[in-house]
């Protein structure tokens, strides 16, 4: 399949910035970073290691200086990268060692209450089998590695009080640099710090601080998030007082800076793949990504591979490109793929306007506030066609000095969108969503007193704008409230299925908290982001599955230590098939971006619930030899195969008949000119020894199911029983659709195994 680049933003934009690079000399122009995949299995007995002979055969096929030589791959991948001009490239292409020479590729990232809305400050309950002591006891040997833009050291967050010694068997180090002392910035709390910026540093060309050091702020928020220590009475600037905690506040955090100003190069993500991988990390959080692309040309799906099949759980944002259908990255089988939610905290504001109208919206503006009195609503008033939009010189001072500025969503960032407004004298801004973001409320700190609404809202803001004689508004806040209903609601920004690398695999998985989610900040920069944000916080407020990765992180790690025997898949499993998928109003979920009900391409297998995945009863287990034939069953060639798995001998004669034969937890039916489907499962019981399950099957009305056989008996603990299930579409019942959902679940007095099943009509 061709490439598809999918690129999305977080709360920090990231501007690319090839279009002003200097140019130092044309030969250094043409010199792009390419990652070179070799053979594996044809390192002559002569070299000690595969690193003595990459190096060796990358100077004998190039002229290129031996510093152009960046990394070397052997745990995460096979191969290096190096600095290469395009002929250079094409030179090792020739090679008969040589699997494949790809250009770089630039990812971007995916930019408190969160434990009490998982339910993770009360007790997991008796029927788990694990006591809240137990577990954050047993999750002082768990490693989370996190990929991102460094860290913050001196947070609170990563305070080591009352934590033991490192565990032993860990292999990582922390990396001193100018503005980071070893010594003093790691503890046992945070035990690995290090950075990688040789790939960023090739295509960029900008200096920065080469540091493990986060001078963004996202990674900082994203490990707090995995695994920070508890700290009392935070908040951002007065917003969402008090404890903020991460999901595994007892665990280990390693972080590998791999983003930088001009985003997170494939080359150098890789090498921090390979890197916490040999120094012994348990869990990989990676809130990043790029595009959807063959699994064989995807650098974090080959990484990752490795890192499972060495027994490390990989968690990966969906992406931020929703309600856009088929816009999932990420979407590799072995990985944890994660879309985002509410939670029941909001930040309410509100614009009133001169006809006695009051509108409800979001904020978290945290300045001097209007008053009552209202002021003159403008909008349009621009000097040029983007004044709708408030985008950077769009805005005529004259017009809008002392006035609300009512602008569209959409182009910039919304914080960027209320410093254009300030800077041309305008006193407040409504934002208002356009069709494009739907219903969806994300606040912010923003600079200027500052109200988000929803599209709804909006055009009837936008109507009276246009139509009052004197059109005035004011606006308020109101702070924080919680146990907002309902939640949780599917982010509009969450990006969708169907899964267009694999459609037979339902993709996302899970999805868990990120909107206006509280964690800790760097002190180097403001909460919106920008250089004209001199305000210093400790926590701050973002939103994307940037955010609600690191919580299935964290929700991992405490899997891991309850169950240190399961494998990734086991303990992805579990989170699929105990997740939920109705809201705290008791109703099935739905979607920010109209509140019409959400489905599988949306949510996947529901909303994680940790007590519930503490004990699933059964699993769906796969390894690593299972994904291996799945990818076979892609009609890959066996070097593809091999680029992903780096086995020797792969020869795919147990490739599956349909790659929908993988053992998954959820299910994603192609009816294509036949309209039967047959796939097989196996499940594994983790539960009590003794127990009977019986199957339930809820489908649309012209699709059949029957699963042979519908009751499974589990005699005892590890137990693994099969089952078939067979699809059948009914061309004579009902209206002609393209697609539908349903659901198959095993269930006994103790437990509820759940999987979604999407149905897709592709030959209509």
């Amino acid at each position: 399949m061709a490439f598809r680049p999918v690129i999305w933003l977080c709360a920090v934009a990231f501007v690319l910035l090839y279009s002003w690079l200097p140019l130092v000399s044309a030969a250094a122009a043409a010199v792009k970073t390419y990652i070179v995949h070799m053979k594996h299995n044809q390192k002559p007995a002569s070299y000690a290691t595969h690193t003595e002979w990459y190096s060796d055969h990358f100077q004998s096929l190039t002229s290129a200086a031996p510093d152009s030589l960046l990394y070397t791959y052997d745990a995460a991948y096979s191969g290096f990268a190096a600095a290469l001009t395009p002929e250079e490239a094409d030179s090792i292409r020739q090679s008969d060692s040589v699997l494949g020479v790809y250009e770089d590729t630039v990812y971007t990232l995916h930019t408190t209450r969160t434990p009490e809305f998982l339910g993770l400050n009360t007790e997991p309950g008796p029927w788990t089998g694990h006591s809240l002591q137990e577990l954050n006891k047993a999750s002082q040997d768990v490693i989370i590695g996190v990929l991102d833009t460094g860290v913050w050291p001196e947070s609170k967050s990563f305070s080591d009080f009352g934590m033991p010694d490192v565990p032993t068997r860990w292999r990582g180090r922390c990396e001193a640099a100018g503005d980071f002392n070893p010594k003093i910035h790691c503890n046992k709390k945070l035990i690995g710090a290090r950075f990688f910026s040789k790939g960023h540093n090739i295509v960029s060309g900008a200096k920065e601080s080469q540091s493990p050091r986060d001078n963004d702020g996202h990674g900082t928020h994203t490990a707090s998030t995995a695994a920070g220590s508890q700290v009392q009475n935070a908040s951002l600037l007065g917003y969402a007082r008090g404890n903020a905690r991460g999901m595994a506040t007892h665990a280990r955090l390693a972080t590998y800076k791999v983003c930088w100003k001009s985003g997170c190069l494939g080359s150098d993500i890789l090498a921090a793949m390979e890197r916490a991988i040999l120094d012994g990390v348990d869990v990989l959080s990676m809130s990043l990504g790029g595009g959807s692309a063959p699994y064989f040309r995807d650098t974090i799906a080959i990484g990752a591979f490795a890192a499972v099949e060495r027994g490390i759980f990989v968690s990966c944002s969906a992406g931020n490109s929703g309600p856009t259908k088929e816009s999932l990255a990420n979407v590799a089988p072995w990985i944890m793929t994660v879309g985002a939610g509410t939670i029941d905290r909001d930040f309410p504001a509100f614009s009133t306007l001169g006809n006695g109208e009051k509108y409800n919206g979001v904020s978290l503006y945290s300045g001097k506030g209007m008053g009552r009195k209202s002021v003159e609503l403008v909008y349009g008033k621009n000097a040029n066609t983007s004044g709708n939009l408030c985008l950077p010189g769009s805005l005529d001072s004259a017009a809008v000095r002392g006035k609300v500025v009512l602008c569209d969503r959409g182009i910039s960032p919304r914080v960027e969108k209320g410093m254009v407004v300030r800077d041309a004298g305008g006193v407040g801004m409504i934002l208002a969503n356009t069709a494009e973001s739907g219903e969806e409320l994300v606040a912010d700190s923003h600079l200027l007193p500052a109200v988000a609404v929803g599209r709804k809202i909006g055009d009837e803001i936008r109507r009276y704008v246009k139509t009052a004689r004197n059109p005035r508004a004011s606006l308020t806040f109101a702070g924080t409230v919680v146990n907002v209903k309902p939640s949780p609601v599917v982010a509009a920004f969450s990006s969708r299925g169907p899964n267009m690398v694999t459609p037979q695999i339902l993709k996302p998985d899970v999805i868990g908290p990120g909107v206006n989610i509280l964690a800790a900040w760097s002190q180097a920069v403001g909460p919106t982001g920008l250089d004209t944000d001199t305000r210093k916080t400790q926590f701050n407020i973002i939103s994307g599955t940037s955010m609600s990765c690191p919580h299935i992180s964290g929700l991992a790690a405490l899997l891991k230590a309850a169950h240190p025997n399961w494998s990734p898949s086991a303990i992805k499993s579990a989170l699929m098939t105990t997740a939920y998928t109705h809201d705290n109003a008791n109703s099935p979920l739905r979607d920010a971006a109209d509140y019409s009900l959400s489905t599988p391409w949306a949510h996947g297998a529901g909303h994680v619930d940790p007590h519930k995945a503490l004990s699933p009863g059964l699993v769906y287990d796969a390894t690593p030899e299972d994904y291996v034939s799945f990818l076979c069953s892609l009609g890959y060639t066996k070097e593809m195969v091999q680029i992903v798995a780096k086995h020797p001998n792969i020869t795919c004669s147990k490739r599956f008949h349909d790659p929908g034969q993988l053992n998954y937890p959820s299910f994603s039916v192609l009816f294509r000119k036949t309209g039967v489907v047959r796939y097989s499962r196996e499940l594994t019981n983790v539960g009590p020894a003794g127990l009977t399950y019986r199957v339930s099957v809820d489908a649309p009305p012209n699709v059949e199911v029957s699963v042979s056989p519908s009751t499974l008996v589990f005699k005892n603990v590890g137990d693994k029983r099969r089952f078939r299930v067979t699809f059948v579409w009914k061309k004579e019942v009902g209206p002609v659709v393209r697609h539908g959902f349903g659901s198959i679940v095993w269930s006994n007095a103790l437990h509820r195994v759940s999987s979604p099943v999407a149905y897709s009509w592709t030959q209509l």
